[in-house]
């Protein structure tokens, strides 16, 4: 049985927000849904550093508006909105929620103050932004959220357990936002992306390992992304997928995109918990990717 389409596709002329415009999924989506004719706000931390954005958007020939602000603040928020509604007479039509970071660290080794720090930013970040939008979004009923999760949000990625326990949030926050906002004609879409291209992967080296037990959890942790990053997805084919999300007349809760994440979702959808659990417990490198291969389509040793 089809369920009809609960909101109107953002078309024509949008006013559009993306946070964490600087970099990777953001700038590329910021530029464009510029070049789709939307306005765009790109939030950033500092403007300074913007330049790369800046450069890009010039050579695409479109215009997108910096607005400095911290997502993982309430007050830069709060001004940061204030800034961009009254530059729009109040109106947004499309939030995506995009900025994040990352963090490894296997549960016994990561500190509750980085698991706060994180959610901090990757699910309160993204709560923050929506609830600045969604009162006009409500009274015109009319408006798109786009949450920016990972396949991370979709399997628990090994020694990484505050990135996935915050994308693990930002999924089911996701998913019971989407109903919330359904009888207001507000669509909501959540967007998994596997390995992007992105200035995120250079920056997130960390292995603690503190006890020196979870080498293994570690180095395949690493392989992981070894083998993503040389055939990482094009952020543009993220922005892309995301235009679709907004503005088509079939709207789906998720899209997943970029290297791995269909064949990853679908494989832990297909393998059962006990599977699961033991992939983990193979104490051999070359048999554990082996197993990964065969259960998830993707090989680690790329």
């Amino acid at each position: 049985m089809s369920t009809p389409a609960v909101s109107t596709p953002i078309l024509g002329p949008a006013v559009s927000v993306v946070t964490g415009a600087n970099s990777g999924i953001g700038r590329a989506t910021a530029i464009h849904l510029a070049a789709q004719g939307h306005t765009v706000f790109g939030t950033v931390r500092s403007r300074s550093k913007a330049g790369k954005l800046e450069a890009m958007a010039a050579d695409a020939g479109v215009n997108v508006q910096l607005v400095e602000l911290d997502i993982a603040d309430d007050d830069s928020v709060r001004a940061g909105f204030a800034e961009i509604l009254g530059a729009t007479d109040g109106v947004v039509d499309v939030l995506v929620n995009n900025a994040g970071v990352g963090g490894n660290a296997v549960a016994e080794e990561c500190p509750t103050s980085t698991y706060l720090e994180v959610m901090n930013v990757n699910l309160c970040g993204g709560v923050r932004c929506l609830q600045q939008v969604l009162p006009g979004m409500r009274a015109r009923r009319r408006g798109a959220i786009v949450n920016i999760t990972s396949v991370t949000g979709r399997l628990a990625a090994l020694a990484q357990t505050s990135y996935v326990a915050s994308k693990w949030a930002f999924e089911g926050l996701s998913e019971g936002l989407a109903q919330e906002v359904a009888p207001f004609g507000v669509r909501v879409a959540i967007v998994e992306p596997g390995v992007t291209k992105s200035a995120i992967f250079a920056k997130n080296i960390d292995a603690p390992n503190q006890t020196g037990a979870y080498d293994a959890a570690y180095r395949r942790m690493f392989q992981f992304y070894a083998a993503g990053i040389a055939g990482a997805t094009d952020p543009f084919e993220v922005a892309a997928v995301i235009h679709h999300a907004i503005t088509t007349d079939e709207p789906k809760l998720r899209y997943a995109i970029s290297w791995g994440a269909d064949q990853i979702i679908a494989g832990r959808a297909a393998m059962s918990d006990e599977d699961w659990v033991a992939l983990g417990a193979i104490e051999d490198d070359d048999d554990y990717y082996e197993a990964f291969r065969r259960g998830f389509g993707v090989d680690l040793r790329t």
